[in-house]
């Protein structure tokens, strides 16, 4: 029996109502006539409808159990033992469907192996086995009671983080067409076992609606410890999640060690050795770290270092956080640490901020910035706006990390209106909000063909000290409201564009930084992580209720 998404059929009322009649007429009978009972029920006996069967008691023929009266019998065992159909696991998030089957299920014991098929799975058998007190054994062609086999393979052109699980003469097997999707299996099994529970029997067969589930952490404005983020890393891993967001410069700090300009970093930072742990404890668990360097705003502590690349407006006051970009310099210092970083953080992504440049939130960009203005007409003509500097700007961007074979993101509002300069069509959005000026409605990317990652700061945005109009996002509010096609406030986008639509992310912003402290900002995202994978995973309505899933988490600790 395939029980997708945990759906079981109702129980056989009637059945069960004619096992009840049998059981109290037997029991009146054998009371009044003084015979002993013939006839024993144990409910981890089933037949093959699922329903519970009887059978004669040891030593017990159907003849005797209808002779004359005689000295009564103790009862005695039944000397067989059968199994209940299993049930679906119960994990964060849900599998997508599990093929139920009889059999004890498989529970781990020390001295048991996990084995593999390929040497490629090292890392992923010897995580498990270290998680589960088992025994690693490498690559083995031979089966032993109580093996967990890892292989490799699948159809051609199966998503590589699919997987399928299969419990079975009290052995676990979990292949998939790629390493990823056979370390989500072990991330299933590790769930089904937790706290002395059984793996059930039968087949797991399980993958990702959307291939982005992500986690962005802003560094900059608050100092997170390095033993911090790693304990996230291994929550994230646990829960299926494939992206870690590090935001690491803003106005209010640079927080990872520079070689090519370290009087830009702040005091309180990480070490490119602690990064380098980081970034392999995250490889470990199939987790991109997809750095950002924010420009051409959120840029204060670059400039608090080169104070003569500040954007000053036509008064020469200064604009807080704003490079000039009409300098060369400010593409140069830039640029310099792109490329350096790129060497730090291998993995494919890279995220390029252009939000809330300030230079374009006043009523007349040219008047106000008319370095800027003269710039993007020496560069693009004499209709071009500061607009399109900024798009030349950040395409320039996009072309430093594209260099080094990334896949380029940005904010939503570094992308504008009426442009004679054209965003790089392979830029993704990451669509934030919809309150920022220059902001478009989601399907206006959507349309022009663009893919999108959802970060929808109604739902997703855990803001420290909650200012503005932020408040911290629930779990509950994600997981009954929001699917990856709620981009923008509480509406969906049309079905259609659910393909462009990569995913999601789940942003923590330390706008006052000093308001939570690492544990609670940990306790604090703690259930809307939860909430939000299983909506990326499936994008269906959940099975469980609200009280359910967060019982399950709970239990699941």
């Amino acid at each position: 029996m395939i029980q997708h998404k945990h759906r079981r059929r109702a129980p056989a009322k009637k059945a069960l109502k004619q096992t009840w009649v049998l059981i109290v007429a037997v029991v009146l009978v054998t009371v009044g006539a003084g015979v002993s009972l013939g006839l024993l029920a144990t409910g981890d006996d089933a037949g093959p409808d699922g329903s519970e069967q009887w059978r004669s008691a040891p030593g017990t023929s159907e003849a005797a159990s209808s002779a004359a009266p005689r000295k009564p019998a103790a009862p005695t065992p039944s000397p067989t033992r059968s199994y209940p159909v299993s049930k679906a696991p119960q994990t964060i998030p849900a599998v997508t469907s599990h093929t139920a089957a009889r059999g004890p299920g498989w529970r781990p014991a020390r001295g048991e192996r996990v084995v593999v098929s390929d040497a490629k799975l090292a890392d992923e058998g010897r995580l498990v086995a270290g998680e589960l007190g088992l025994t690693y054994a490498g690559e083995k062609e031979d089966s032993r009671a109580g093996d967990v086999r890892l292989t490799l393979g699948g159809g051609k052109g199966a998503d590589p983080e699919s997987y399928t699980m299969t419990v079975r003469d009290g052995r676990v097997a979990i292949s998939g067409p790629g390493e990823a999707g056979v370390f989500y299996g072990t991330r299933t099994l590790k769930q089904e076992v937790h706290g002395g529970g059984t793996a059930p029997e039968g087949v797991v067969r399980d993958e990702p609606a959307k291939p982005v589930r992500g986690f962005m952490l802003d560094i900059a404005r608050k100092h997170f410890t390095a033993d911090w983020i790693e304990d996230r890393v291994r929550e994230l891993g646990d829960l299926k999640f494939n992206q870690l967001g590090l935001h690491f410069s803003d106005d209010q700090g640079f927080r990872i060690e520079s070689d090519s300009h370290p009087e830009v970093v702040s005091p309180q930072h990480l070490t490119k050795a602690q990064v380098r742990k980081i970034v392999e404890l995250a490889e470990s668990r199939h987790i991109t770290v997809v750095p950002e360097i924010d420009s051409p705003g959120h840029l204060g502590a670059v400039i608090a270092a080169h104070p003569d690349l500040q954007l000053r407006n036509v008064s020469g006051a200064a604009t807080r956080g704003a490079i000039d970009i009409s300098k060369a310099e400010s593409a140069e210092i830039v640029d310099d640490l792109l490329n350096e970083y790129a060497g730090l953080f291998p993995g494919s992504q890279w995220h390029l901020g252009a939000d809330e440049y300030q230079a374009l939130v006043v009523s007349n960009p040219q008047a106000s910035y008319p370095q800027l203005a003269a710039a993007a007409q020496e560069a693009y003509g004499s209709g071009a706006t500061v607009s399109d500097l900024a798009t030349g700007w950040l395409n320039d961007r996009a072309a430093t990390v594209r260099a080094h074979d990334r896949t380029v993101r940005a904010w939503n509002d570094g992308f504008f209106r009426n442009t004679s300069v054209q965003p790089d069509k392979d830029i993704q959005v990451a669509y934030w909000t919809g309150k920022e000026i220059g902001a478009r409605v989601p399907v206006e990317y959507l349309r022009a063909g663009r893919k999108l990652i959802n970060y929808n700061d109604e739902f997703l945005y855990y803001v420290l000290g909650q200012p503005q109009t932020f408040v911290y996002p629930t779990g509950q509010r994600i997981y009954e409201q929001w699917t990856p096609r709620v981009v923008r406030g509480t509406t969906a986008v049309p079905e259609t564009y659910d393909d462009q639509i990569l995913g999601g992310s789940f942003a923590v912003w330390c706008d006052l930084a000093n308001s939570q402290t690492q544990a609670q900002v940990a306790a604090g995202i703690r259930m809307p992580l939860r909430a939000l994978v299983q909506k990326l995973w499936d994008e269906e309505a959940p099975e469980l209720s609200w009280t359910q899933f967060r019982a399950l988490a709970d239990r699941l600790n």
